[in-house]
């Protein structure tokens, strides 16, 4: 009985992670991916990429910080933390992504930050919830 409780709720915290614009189809294939002998895929998948966004996140950070601005390096990691976004199917973390690469085009300083300021709110609030989700799918297994 407490088994299909979880299923329910998972299945419902995994819809508004779409519903509330989210998660894009990329993560469907991914979960496609996983079976039985995988069972733990797309909780991998995700926790390389917090692993590997983390790190992009502490590069942006650094560069932002040092003068000049070197606005070709900018651009070249948030171009890396934006494919890593979308192998996930990280659908709000990708435009604001996009933004800051305008930015970076146009040698907008101010611009950038604020861009990156997005992208970090982003990132960390999808983080939040698709961890509680993977948390509770995990237990309604």
């Amino acid at each position: 009985m407490e088994g299909n409780k979880l299923q329910r709720q998972a299945a419902c915290m995994r819809n508004a992670l779409f519903d509330q614009g989210y998660l894009d189809e990329q993560f469907i294939q991914l979960e496609d991916l996983q079976d039985e002998a995988n069972p733990d895929f797309v909780e991998e998948v995700v926790k390389l990429f917090y692993s590997d966004s983390a790190r992009f996140i502490r590069n942006i950070d650094l560069t932002l910080n040092n003068s000049p601005f070197d606005f070709v390096k900018l651009d070249n990691i948030m171009h890396q933390f934006k494919g890593s976004s979308s192998s996930i199917g990280a659908k709000k973390v990708k435009p604001r992504c996009t933004q800051f690469q305008e930015y970076c085009k146009v040698g907008n300083f101010e611009g950038c930050m604020r861009a990156f300021q997005e992208v970090k709110q982003e990132h960390a609030a999808l983080k939040k919830k698709i961890e509680s989700y993977l948390q509770v799918a995990r237990q309604a297994r």
